[in-house]
């Protein structure tokens, strides 16, 4: 009987030194209380708690915690009912306070996103909450930081996942910008008209100003020409007058050696008198009458002309 008690306090005694061993994990916290009452925060590792005296009262999480927070509706400043969601990443500080100074930390991290966000929201237009997601992100941590801060947490981002207007506001939305795109794409396609039209007429008053050089250049090309061509015209005619008139004046001194030659002047004036006659008597319309005195004298210088003849 003796052995049995002994046995069965030896088991109570290993049990409770198995029980009095706490074994925190990495990444979370242990708050102990002792009768009752908040004793300390067990770090990760072993510790030694008294069986039936500590008590592990929550085990808290000190890693970076995800909250989504579902859709909720928000009237803004003009009066437009939306729905917006939001993701709040958080981190526990102080498990202490965790603990004892909120009954559900995250409720209170909900609900004081909820609040405020229809707070900061219903001060803002349509257009205002549509393209200012960043002011209310910044405002919503700024604002909730400061009410968690009492509950040992520390709020590292608020974002919005979704804004969701009206249908009908989403059909006006898109009627909108449908209307803004074609706007810019009627913008883009005049713009590129013009400038194809601008680049177009460029070119045309190039060629128009290339065309004017060349016809410019012809004209002076072909004046060139025709200066130069008159100017050989007149120095062939300047040759032709200069090679008549140098022969002209050796037939003159031919005339004058043979006159002198001759020394009869009577002569030489009988035969141009002949010579003259003989032109005006091969022109039909021409009627020569001669007296006898003249045709005695043509006898006479027919006579010179075979005396002249027989000297040669």
């Amino acid at each position: 009987m003796g052995k049995i008690l002994l046995i069965i306090i030896l088991v109570i005694a290993v049990i409770g030194l198995l029980s009095s061993i706490k074994v925190v994990n990495t990444g979370y916290l242990y708050v102990v209380e002792r009768f009752g009452q908040f004793y300390k925060v067990l770090e990760p590792g072993w510790h030694f708690t008294i069986p039936f005296v500590d008590f592990v009262r929550k085990k808290i999480s000190t890693k970076q915690q995800i909250l989504d927070i579902e859709p909720q509706s928000v009237i803004t400043k003009d009066n437009v009912k939306i729905s917006v969601d939001n993701v709040i990443f958080y981190k526990v500080l102080n498990a202490k306070d965790a603990v004892y100074n909120i009954e559900n930390y995250k409720s209170g991290i909900v609900y004081s996103t909820i609040t405020n966000m229809r707070n900061i929201v219903g001060n803002m237009t349509l257009d205002e909450v549509l393209s200012g997601r960043d002011k209310i992100n910044s405002e919503l941590l700024r604002v909730i930081d400061e009410i968690t801060d009492a509950y040992g947490i520390k709020i590292l981002s608020v974002e919005i996942k979704n804004i969701m207007p009206p249908t009908e506001i989403q059909q006006a939305m898109e009627k909108q910008m449908r209307a803004e795109r074609d706007k810019r794409a009627a913008i883009l396609q005049a713009e590129g008209e013009k400038q194809s039209a601008i680049a177009k007429a460029e070119g045309e008053k190039q060629a128009k100003i290339l065309q004017a050089e060349a016809e410019k250049e012809a004209n002076i090309r072909r004046a060139e020409g025709l200066r130069e061509s008159q100017l050989l015209e007149a120095e062939g005619k300047a040759m032709a007058i200069e090679a008549i008139a140098k022969a002209e004046a050796e037939a003159i001194a031919k005339v004058n050696k043979a006159i002198i030659e001759s020394g009869t002047n009577e002569v030489v004036i009988a035969l141009k008198q002949v010579d003259a006659l003989k032109e005006m008597a091969k022109n039909p319309a021409n009627k020569l009458i001669l007296p006898n005195e003249a045709v005695s004298s043509l006898g006479s210088i027919a006579a010179i002309t075979d005396i002249i003849k027989e000297k040669k």
